[in-house]
């Protein structure tokens, strides 16, 4: 390469990133055997890439310690090779599949087999052979979640001054359209011991490293081969014991199975189909104290919903207004699980600027309650050099009697119609959006959209955000999630739905260490404020927060943020058991303070502390983090929060305690136990949750699950138990 090691990534356009960095991969005459040894003649021919620019914590220099990367391929596989120099142990968080790569000497591959800069995968895999991956879209705040699975092969060996790493990832996973001979690629170093992380393209530190505006070019001496018809079925078998005392329900035994099938339409359109879908083994969400007025947004964990889940879900504003939420399909509209009968998606690329997806899900009877059906449709097309234009569809039906259409007509369907631009610079420091939603209800046609317009500038030393948003009364999405549209009315207990009006603005800036010897790695300032009006205009709620953020080159941070909030509460709300806080005008204010230890060592901490004005009271909250570990088999997560609320009379005080440790030992890749345990007296539970699960072939597995609910008060009264196996068997044809 010709650049020096003080290069800074702006000297290199992005629009030259596909001629600078540049990778040819040749074909594989011999089978390649992924024992992570590198014996392999095609290891000793295959172009070499060494020249690794640091990542994190800064993105001027090289990395202490030499990383080598290589590819190949045959009819069947795309084959990745990792040489990483270093010396010692190394720093391995977990066994655990889906541990990712942070805080773990790991190395990964970013792959955009479409090359259009805006979705593609990445593969991961620790020095200890744990596998991870994951989809990766366009979304400015994507963060990987791991859940998203497929089947590939890789294997690691420890040597005295360096550790190597094998892929083999199977072209039927990676959904490619045939003829194109230049993909996107990257590749990421993680080394723990020196906290630096590198890649082998030149990207920012201000974006991710699988940031697919800034991959290089994997150059094919021909074109890939067409991967066939890949068909996949998953069936499952699943039983065990269950006694709900809660609801009176005599202790009975269960068996259930079903199947989930995968076909290859095109080689870059899959067809999913699953059969009464089981999600018994998916683990449990995480408990949290909620002191807002609002309820909570947890993210989708179950594994049909997940593949190509982008082309679904990202509209509207991510945890906060979104029509499409995936985890509201097999529930009643009280929040209540019904079961899935099946359901399929048709999801992919028609083409190079072209994706699809068609999903369609039919749930059951239980009770009361009727059958629904559920459909979306959305399209998203490329436009420009990374900008998206998004159309989408959504119906929900539900088939219940004429009585209750009558008695309650607006549970009988609900339809969502809209589309929205996002405009993305090449080098994507600007982003600008709008985007226009529909809902239709019967009865209703006025005050039924969602429109949102806003601008982002991601920059190195500086980013903002600023987003407007309208949103009428009567918007509903039967499918989707919009965070402060139902206001709880504590006097009359009954709900009122309200439309808003939002601005929301943050700028951020950021200060890097001239000298390269600094302990420090980054400081933070940062702005947020918030305003929301009613439907008429009249004010309803600011928060306005001032943070400063200290970040070390070991891992360690410290937070410091002051927050002031003024509302004007519309309906009467209680935070303890007493009389209600009366709906009028307040004003409050509120410090936190937070440090986090160095988190690679085998003790670290992480402490916070709230204090402050609460409405008309007092609040002081405290919560904290342990982490034990014996590296790499035994992780020992200890959670704890505390806060005590104090109101004048006659509104009442409270404490509330949520403890929530977490127990993991990983026997080996294949073989783990993980506990929770979650006492949360806000929620009246008591949670126990442990899952053992043993992956005997890839993507094959076994698991057993117990769990165990008890209220808090009365202290450890039973309210169900259950314990439940589940056998699952990829089988490809």
């Amino acid at each position: 390469m010709v650049f020096s090691c003080t290069l800074n990534a702006q000297e290199i356009s992005v629009e030259n990133f596909q001629k600078e960095f540049q990778l040819h991969i040749t074909a594989s005459q011999s089978p390649i055997k992924i024992d992570g040894i590198l014996d392999d003649s095609i290891w000793q021919t295959a172009e070499k890439k060494t020249d690794f620019f640091l990542k994190f914590p800064t993105d001027v220099g090289r990395p202490k310690n030499k990383t080598i990367v290589q590819m190949a391929y045959d009819d069947k596989f795309l084959y990745v090779a990792f040489t990483c120099f270093e010396k010692g142990k190394n720093i391995v968080q977990s066994l655990k599949r889906d541990v990712g790569h942070l805080d773990n000497d790991a190395v990964a591959i970013a792959l955009d087999p479409l090359n259009n800069h805006t979705n593609g995968f990445f593969f991961a895999v620790n020095a200890f052979n744990a596998q991870s991956e994951d989809q990766v879209s366009m979304s400015q705040d994507n963060d990987l979640g791991w859940s998203w699975d497929n089947k590939w092969f890789s294997a690691t060996k420890k040597y005295d001054d360096r550790w190597t790493a094998e892929m083999a990832i199977p072209f039927k996973s990676l959904r490619f359209p045939p003829g194109k001979t230049l993909w996107g690629v990257n590749f990421l170093r993680v080394d723990m011991k020196n906290n630096e992380y590198s890649g082998w393209t030149h990207v920012p530190t201000n974006f991710k490293i699988y940031n697919m505006g800034y991959t290089g070019s994997l150059i094919w001496d021909r074109t890939p081969a067409n991967p066939g018809k890949n068909i996949v079925l998953i069936p499952y078998a699943t039983g065990g014991i269950q006694s709900d005392q809660e609801n009176g329900q005599p202790t009975k035994g269960t068996m259930e199975a079903g199947l989930d099938a995968k076909f290859t339409v095109t080689s870059s359109l899959n067809l999913d189909l699953t059969l009464n879908p089981d999600f018994s083994q998916v683990e449990v969400d995480k408990q949290v104290t909620n002191l807002t007025r609002y309820d909570l947004f947890l993210p989708e964990k179950r594994s049909f919903f997940l593949e190509n889940s982008d082309i679904f879900g990202e509209y509207g504003i991510p945890g906060a207004i979104t029509p499409f939420y995936s985890r509201r399909i097999g529930l009643d509209k009280d929040g209540n699980p019904i079961p899935i009968i099946g359901g399929a998606r048709l999801s992919g690329s028609l083409n190079s600027t072209t994706r699809i997806g068609i999903m369609n899900m039919q749930t059951g009877a239980k009770g009361d309650y009727s059958p629904e059906n559920y459909t979306a449709i959305s399209y998203n097309k490329n436009v420009l050099a990374r900008s998206i234009f998004k159309v989408y569809f959504l119906n929900r039906e539900n088939f219940q009697s004429d009585a209750d259409k009558k008695a309650d007509p607006l549970n009988a369907w609900g339809r969502n119609l809209g589309s929205t631009f996002d405009y993305f610079s090449r080098d994507g420091k600007w982003n600008w959006w709008y985007a226009y939603h529909h809902s239709f209800k019967p009865g209703l046609t006025d005050q039924n959209n969602f429109q949102e317009t806003g601008f982002a500038f991601n920059g190195k030393k500086f980013s903002s955000i600023l987003d407007i948003a309208t949103l009428g009364t009567n918007y509903y999405t039967d499918m989707g999630y919009v965070q402060r549209i139902n206001n709880y009315d504590a006097l009359r207990d009954t709900t009122i739905r309200v439309g808003f009006k939002h601005v929301y603005l943050s700028a951020s800036y950021y200060l890097y260490p001239k000298n390269p010897n600094s302990n420090v790695s980054k400081q933070t300032f940062k702005m947020e404020n918030y305003t929301v009006v009613n439907p008429d205009y009249s004010f309803n709620e600011n928060d306005l927060s001032l943070s400063y953020q200290l970040e070390f080159k070991n891992t360690r941070f410290f937070k410091l943020l002051v927050f002031q909030n003024s509302v004007d509460l519309l309906y009467p709300i209680s935070f303890t058991n007493s009389t209600p806080l009366p709906a009028k005008a307040y004003q409050y204010s509120q410090a936190s303070l937070t440090y986090t230890s160095d988190t690679r060592k085998l003790f670290s901490y992480s402490l916070n502390y709230t204090g402050g004005q609460f409405y008309n009271g007092l609040i002081s909250s405290m919560s904290g983090t342990i982490t034990v570990r014996s590296r790499p088999h035994f992780n020992l997560l200890f959670q704890a929060e505390f806060d005590k609320l104090s109101f004048p009379d006659p509104y009442g005080s409270t404490e509330l305690l949520l403890l929530s440790p977490k127990i993991e030992y990983n026997f080996n890749t294949k073989v783990s136990w993980t506990t929770f345990l979650q006492y949360n007296t806000q929620a009246n539970n008591f949670n126990i949750n442990s899952r053992f699960q043993y992956r005997f072939k890839p993507m094959s597995d076994l698991y057993l699950v117990y769990t165990d609910n008890y209220y808090t008060t009365p202290l450890l009264q039973n309210k169900n138990r259950a314990i439940v196996f589940k056998l699952n068997y990829w089988l490809n044809l």
